[in-house]
């Protein structure tokens, strides 16, 4: 199936919406937040809240991408668990180290995880994420959207872990300066 035949499906509370969406996404939903969480448990968990909140959400919202609006209430039930989990202690998947890699790109705040969701923010992203070539786009955003080691993105793109931290490093401070020009630093 198709997105908008599984969202016409939770349009008409058909419960066979949560399946199809389950088969068609489970994969990449547990792999986010597997890598934010380190736990095939919590990331299992995150999965079936994030499949609640489709539910919830569905009518009225009418997502253009099921894919994209699924990994995102993943990712924030994956970045809620782990801000309840580093309340107690320290520790934590790849979110962490995502975070403090673009601490320098992103605008100080209490919480620098939950800055990524202003809209400010989102939509400066929105214009950035064009002006890079596409090898680096992709590479920037599995680390930092689907939250992929250096190591995965690597053995995704066929490039060497050296040329990804590269083009990391390099797409940050691109990040850094857009940021600035944009006035959001």
């Amino acid at each position: 199936m198709d997105d908008a035949q599984i969202i016409r499906l939770y349009m008409q509370r058909d419960e066979r919406a949560l399946q199809e969406t389950k088969a068609q996404y489970e994969a990449l939903c547990m792999t986010v937040a597997y890598n934010m969480l380190g736990s095939r448990e919590d990331a299992e968990e995150c999965m079936n809240d994030a499949l609640m909140c489709l539910w919830q959400a569905i009518p009225p919202a009418e997502p253009e991408s099921l894919g994209a609006y699924l990994v995102t209430a993943v990712r924030n039930a994956a970045r809620d668990r782990l801000s309840y989990q580093n309340a107690q202690r320290r520790g934590g998947g790849q979110l962490t180290a995502a975070i403090e890699e673009l601490a320098d790109c992103l605008p100080s705040a209490e919480h620098p995880d939950r800055m990524l969701d202003s809209i400010a923010l989102r939509d400066a992203f929105r214009r950035f994420l064009p002006t890079l070539k596409p090898t680096d786009r992709m590479i920037f955003l599995r680390r930092y959207w689907l939250c992929l080691s250096a190591k995965e993105v690597a053995a995704e793109t066929g490039c060497t872990v050296s040329r990804v931290n590269m083009s990391l490093m390099r797409t940050r401070k691109k990040l850094k300066a857009f940021l600035e020009k944009e006035e959001l630093l």
